[in-house]
C-alpha cells in the first residue's frame, strides 16, 4: 500500500508543480488536461487547458494534483506538506523560494528540536513545514 497527497489548485497546478520542480527538485510525472476527456463539461471553456490530474515525484513522495473547477475549489486546511532536510543552507533556500508571494507562518530559525524550523503558505495556498535537523 502506498499513501500519496492529492492537492486542488484553483487554476494553477501548472504553475505550482514548475515551482515544486524548481524549488524541491521534484521530477515531473504523467499530466491529463480536461480538454478531451470525459471532464472537459465540467469545467469553464477557458479551462481545458488546465490540469485534470497530475503529479510530480518529490524524493520517495509522489505528489498529485490538479485543477479543481472553480466553484468547488476549497482552500487547502487542516495539514502541511513537511519537508525535512540536513542542509541549513537548503532549508533557508527552500523556505524562501516557497514563501516568495507567499506568506510566513513561522520564520525559519533555530529550535530545541532543529537547526531550522518554519513555516510558509506558498502562492498557491498551500501550507510547508521547513524541518531541518542538520547541524549549522
Amino acid at each position: 500500500m502506498q499513501v500519496t497527497v492529492n492537492l486542488g489548485f484553483n487554476g494553477q497546478c501548472e504553475a505550482a508543480f514548475k515551482l515544486y520542480e524548481q524549488c524541491l527538485g521534484a521530477e515531473p510525472g504523467p499530466v491529463f488536461r480536461y480538454a478531451g476527456s470525459p471532464m472537459a463539461d465540467d469545467v469553464p471553456a477557458d479551462w481545458q487547458d488546465k490540469i485534470m490530474h497530475g503529479s510530480v515525484k518529490v524524493g520517495d513522495l509522489v505528489l498529485m494534483g490538479g485543477d479543481v473547477a472553480p466553484e468547488r475549489y476549497e482552500e487547502p486546511k487542516g495539514f502541511a506538506l513537511s519537508v525535512q532536510i540536513t542542509s541549513t543552507e537548503e532549508a533557508e533556500r527552500i523556505f524562501h523560494e516557497l514563501a516568495r508571494d507567499g506568506r510566513i507562518v513561522m520564520p525559519l530559525e533555530k529550535t530545541f528540536w532543529a537547526a531550522r524550523f518554519g513555516q510558509v503558505v506558498d502562492r498557491f495556498g498551500v501550507p510547508w513545514l521547513i524541518n531541518c535537523e542538520g547541524a549549522e
